[in-house]
């Protein structure tokens, strides 16, 4: 009997393996140029995998591990992928922010991200390269739940990306003209046009009476959207990975890098066709061109015979108010503060003219040796910011403390940040012009007792918030502007989690180093590549020196408006030079020839995605 007993359950045993063992999810990405057109409106240049573009989705289950051997097939620039709001628990160096976590991998070399997923939910995955995924390296990144506690509710899921869209390079042309003395005022460029799933026109065929579960991801560069269906109420039960208690919302407010999971009941008759709105959030622009087109439509198809109806004009935008979402999982206020980050924002000028973005008067600038090395090879000085470089606002976090950060925006303009590596608690959050933070009893009293949660939040102009997390996970974690211009500009600082924790736990890949090599990068010693005092930064990257006292922006403006009155026929030259850009002057500025790709739709989902092709 006690023999039948065992060899049954050896048989049930095998039986169950596979349906427990988490899988192996790998993928082959070869970066590569390819073209894109996906309002309609302009052929160019853009960012693709395997030749085509949009780039793939990555899904997969909770407890998989995912491998992506990636190859750099663009001939002509760096690059590398992160994978925004997965924590990567002890996997820190596969977070894929060049020049803090890994070298940028070079042209022609391969690098092979190895990581497992231990958390459900909405993501996406990016170049975080200076302005690559602009460019089209951007895609969502679908971890599904076998124990998701809505799973009963919904019949489908749909898969919705939100961006924004510029015709020319936003990696060279526009960055180029963005830090510039030419721009002194830091006026980021206004994006063409809005996407949905990367194209317009989008239809999603529904059948009356299912539920279906939209995830909503916001890629954009710089553009928040407004986002409603009209005749249909959605309910909100994912917000950047984080599960909430359900809450009605008839329309949602995803800043750049945020995202929505909602459930929508379609209608159980077949009478009409639904507008699906975005609207991109024109505060955020500093002046609206003429002509500019903010939307982007959508439809809900109960019947394809029947007409696309207009969206219909709105007399105000009243998003849902995410500070009132509910987790499921009814994670309480964390204790009071062990360590505090206090960021002060601000927008301004340095001596070379151009406008850049600052946290406490520091902008930041790549060091010369990837942070994560910096924290492996400087021995007990790894828990010396110093040793980080002073442009990298690098903030010591010590292992399972509570932090606060604390950011106050003296800027009048929206900015939307995101915490690599953890989510947090979103534990206050100011109105418009409210000024800086100033912690008092009765303000800590209204902390919420169960706050909502998740990994990219907006500051309110003029305003502030504060933002709590347990430092649980050892590692290097950026906390940064999600606005691509802002990235660029230095509106970023640097979490060092338990570094000397690190030293005895991790180990990086060879492939990791050998990408630093091709790169000709240093990989050893502190931010300036000094391996033997590790407190001597001569040599560091630095940003350009302040301005002469008393010389302000408007002065720049007056120089510049000399400069052009000076020289009207280089102005000429400039504006030619500023027309969108052919398919002879993208091929020459990226010095290949990049064969076309043609996105493929999925399903019912269907939308006009034109791509040029090389003649």
């Amino acid at each position: 009997m006690a023999l039948s007993l065992f060899n049954f359950l050896i048989i049930a045993g095998l039986h169950l393996f596979p349906f427990i063992e988490a899988a192996t999810v790998t993928k082959d990405f070869n970066i590569t140029w390819a073209y894109g057109n996906p309002d309609g409106a302009f052929n160019r240049s853009v960012i693709g995998i395997n030749n085509q573009w949009p780039i793939p989705k990555i899904e997969v289950n909770k407890g998989d591990r995912v491998v992506i051997n990636v190859f750099n097939g663009l001939g002509n620039v760096s690059t590398a992928l992160h994978f925004h709001g997965i924590f990567l628990r002890g996997q820190t160096e596969m977070d894929g922010a060049a020049g803090v976590t890994q070298c940028s991998i070079p042209p022609g070399s391969s690098f092979t991200y190895n990581f497992t997923v231990d958390q459900p939910g909405t993501y996406w995955y990016h170049s975080h390269v200076k302005a690559q995924y602009p460019e089209g390296l951007r895609g969502p990144f679908i971890v599904h739940d076998p124990d998701m506690p809505f799973k009963d509710q919904y019949d489908e899921e749909i898969v919705l990306p939100l961006s924004d869209w510029y015709h020319q390079m936003v990696s060279t042309t526009l960055m180029s003209r963005f830090i510039s003395f030419a721009n002194p005022t830091g006026a980021e460029p206004v994006p063409d046009a809005a996407l949905m799933n990367d194209t317009q026109n989008l239809q999603i065929h529904v059948q009356p009476g299912k539920t279906y579960m939209f995830r909503i991801i916001n890629m954009a560069a710089f553009a928040a959207q407004y986002f409603w269906i009209e005749g249909h109420t959605m309910r909100v039960v994912e917000v950047d990975g984080v599960y909430t208690e359900p809450a009605e919302a008839s329309m949602l407010y995803l800043t750049a890098a945020q995202r929505y999971s909602v459930l929508v009941t379609a209608k159980n008759e077949t009478g009409a066709n639904f507008a699906i709105q975005g609207s991109m959030d024109q505060d955020l622009f500093d002046a609206v061109p003429d002509g500019l087109n903010p939307n982007v439509t959508g439809w809900l198809v109960y019947d394809g015979a029947k007409e696309l109806p207009k969206a219909q004009p709105l007399d105000a935008f009243e998003p849902f108010d995410d500070f009132g979402l509910v987790p499921q999982d009814g994670e309480k206020l964390l204790d009071k503060a062990d360590y505090t980050v206090t960021l002060d924002l601000k927008m301004d000028n340095l001596g070379d003219g151009a406008n850049y973005a600052f946290f406490n008067d520091i902008t930041y600038v790549v060091p010369k040796v990837p942070t994560i090395y910096t924290a492996l090879t400087t021995g007990d000085l790894a828990t010396n910011p110093a040793v980080y470089g002073v442009n990298t606002n690098a903030f010591i976090l010590k292992k399972d403390d509570i932090v606060d950060i604390v950011v106050n925006n003296n800027d009048p303009g929206k900015h939307p940040f995101h915490l690599h590596g953890h989510n947090f608690q979103v534990v206050s959050r100011s109105a418009d012009e409210a000024g800086p933070f100033v912690a008092n009893a009765s303000i800590e009293a209204a902390f919420p007792s169960v706050p909502m949660r998740r990994d990219t939040i907006l500051v309110r102009p003029n305003g502030n918030f504060v933002l709590r997390f347990r430092a649980d996970n050892p590692g290097i974690w950026l906390f940064h502007c999600h606005i691509e211009w802002h990235t660029a500009s230095g509106l970023i600082a640097t979490m060092i989690e338990s570094p000397l924790e690190l030293q005895s736990s991790l180990t990086i890949p060879e492939d990791h180093y050998a990408a630093c090599r091709a790169a000709k990068q240093p990989f050893k010693g502190n931010a300036a590549g000094n391996e033997k005092d590790f407190l001597d930064l001569k040599g560091a990257n630095v940003s350009p020196k302040p301005l002469p006292a008393g010389f302000t922006a408007r002065g720049i403006v007056a120089l510049v408006f000399s400069i052009i009155s000076a020289f009207l026929g280089m102005a000429a030259i400039a504006w030619y030079g500023a027309q969108p850009l052919g398919k002879g002057t993208e091929m020459a500025a990226r010095g290949i020839v990049a064969e076309a790709g043609e996105g493929v739709g999925e399903g019912e989902v269907t939308g006009t995605r034109p791509v040029g092709k090389l003649e």
